[in-house]
């Protein structure tokens, strides 16, 4: 499986899933559908599907115009309220993307592989989670502690860029984190999704490392 990130809006992250032994792909929170129409025309790749993580207009908004320019396509998400919706997905499904790409569907994201590879949402971002517009806390730690019994070596991929917030948030709250240094050059870089791990996030996010 190769991930193709595309940054969408001001700070919204689409991606790419690619099976490169069929070159079909899916597309994740396809927002803005001739951007990541374009990544696929360059990278040279078929899309017949689309991964909505959530309802929310600025992951869910590119639906109905992703589902007029590939009206074969198949469009999972987790609730009916995502336009466009052909494939209901629920806790524990799982569904393939050509023929190498699994994938499992949580509440708490969308777990892909051959390789091991996670969306979270606007669960979890690089360290820091997402913010309480629906749910409880208690929901939101249960989904910060199911992601925390994923391999360490999970590659965290986030909704949203994030980093320099919540970065700061966590060194003022704990500076003396694990892997602060690391933490603060991801800062520092315009892209950062996809360059950490679980275990990372076991180390400096504050909200991963809460007993309740």
């Amino acid at each position: 499986m190769r991930i193709i990130t595309v940054p969408v809006r001001r700070d919204n992250y689409a991606y790419l899933l690619i099976d490169e032994a069929t070159n079909k792909a899916a597309a994740v929170d396809p927002f803005d559908v001739l951007k990541c129409r374009a990544q696929a025309e360059k990278e040279g790749v078929e899309l017949i599907a689309l991964i909505t993580t959530h309802h929310h207009a600025d992951h869910s908004g590119g639906n109905d115009e992703f589902h007029s320019a590939y009206p074969s396509a198949l469009v999972y998400g987790g609730s009916d309220s995502i336009p466009a919706l052909t494939h209901l997905v629920k806790d524990g499904d799982i569904f393939y993307v050509g023929e190498n790409i699994q994938v499992r569907h949580s509440k708490a994201g969308a777990e892909g592989s051959v390789y091991r590879a996670s969306y979270y949402r606007d669960t979890l971002f690089l360290a820091g989670c997402g913010g309480m517009f629906e749910g409880t806390v208690p929901e939101m730690h249960k989904a910060l502690s199911y992601l925390g019994t994923l391999p360490d070596e999970t590659v965290v991929y986030t909704g949203h860029e994030y980093t320099q917030i919540t970065s700061a948030f966590g060194a003022h709250i704990d500076p003396n984190a694990p892997g602060m240094n690391k933490l603060r050059m991801f800062a520092e870089e315009s892209i950062t999704t996809g360059k950490s791990t679980i275990g990372d996030e076991k180390q400096w996010n504050v909200f991963m490392r809460l007993d309740s």
